[in-house]
């Protein structure tokens, strides 16, 4: 029974954790309706750690897809081989390990009493666990292909599970998730 209450606990807390953060930060100097083009500032996509359980090819072509398509629908086009774009783009995958410690009260607290005086409680008590677990970062990051400078950021964390246990919603969840980062771009 205790088991199940520290593990309901725990569920509730990292399903209140699991809400999706979407960062945004950006230059208001620039002028972003001027960016008409855009290519992969390579290496496209960085690891940290660079871990080859991280880091995987399959992956980084998701999410050059992912981010490609949600550029496009905002009208920027992919420039040319070779081409100036107007900014670069690079993505982040950042994987964290993190602790969170939860506690669980449990035991009598109380008493209760019968028509014949008698009364019993159990004794209180807390117990408190700590639990490791990994969060994951997308960061896209755009560059002025002029200056080299760093004009618009968005991220996201996620904790990470194996609901994306199939490829296909391994690359439904990468949709989602530059979508959401992408959602407010170009500032306005």
């Amino acid at each position: 029974m205790l088991r199940c209450l520290v593990l309901l606990s725990f569920t509730l807390l990292l399903s209140a954790c699991q809400t999706d953060r979407v960062s945004r930060d950006f230059d208001a100097q620039r002028d972003f309706g001027g960016y008409r083009t855009w290519s992969w500032k390579e290496p496209a996509l960085q690891y940290q750690p660079d871990d080859p359980r991280i880091k995987s090819d399959l992956t980084e072509q998701r999410i050059r897809q992912s981010v490609g398509e949600q550029l496009d629908q905002r009208g920027l086009r992919q420039a040319a081989s070779g081409a100036k774009a107007d900014v670069q783009v690079q993505a982040w995958l950042i994987v964290e390990d993190r602790q969170q410690l939860v506690s669980t009260n449990y035991g009598g607290g109380g008493y209760w009493g019968n028509p014949w005086g008698g009364y019993w409680g159990g004794p209180i008590g807390t117990e408190t666990r700590s639990v490791d677990y990994k969060v994951s970062t997308l960061q896209i990051d755009m560059i002025d292909g002029k200056d080299g400078k760093l004009v618009w950021r968005g991220s996201t964390e996620q904790i990470m599970n194996d609901s994306a246990a199939n490829p296909a919603a391994r690359e439904l969840a990468l949709r989602q998730t530059v979508a959401q980062i992408l959602q407010h771009y170009p500032p306005r």
